[in-house]
């Protein structure tokens, strides 16, 4: 299962999210870091919606996602971007 894939599901059990897109970035990193060629699953960036953080604060928000995607942060997945908002707040996306 891809990393992308994991996180996902990660997210899905955890929020049950109204809307959900994981999108790589990694391409757009390529060379940012020795060990990066843009190539692989470095870098990531969640899109969420979710009633799950109502009453919750962004920073809140990123910790309890941060959480849920720790052994994925220590296995070696390089940025994480989270975008959270709750049913009907404004996003840029």
């Amino acid at each position: 299962m891809s990393l992308q894939s994991r996180i996902e599901t990660k997210l899905t059990a955890a929020f049950s999210p109204e809307r959900l897109v994981v999108v790589n970035e990694s391409h757009l990193h390529a060379g940012h870091h020795p060990d990066i060629d843009g190539t692989g699953e470095t870098h990531m960036r969640v899109r969420i919606v979710s009633s799950a953080f109502i009453g919750m604060s962004r920073i809140a928000r990123h910790r309890a996602i941060n959480e849920i995607l720790k052994s994925e942060i220590d296995a070696g997945l390089h940025a994480l971007a989270i975008e959270p908002a709750v049913p009907g707040e404004t996003t840029r996306w």
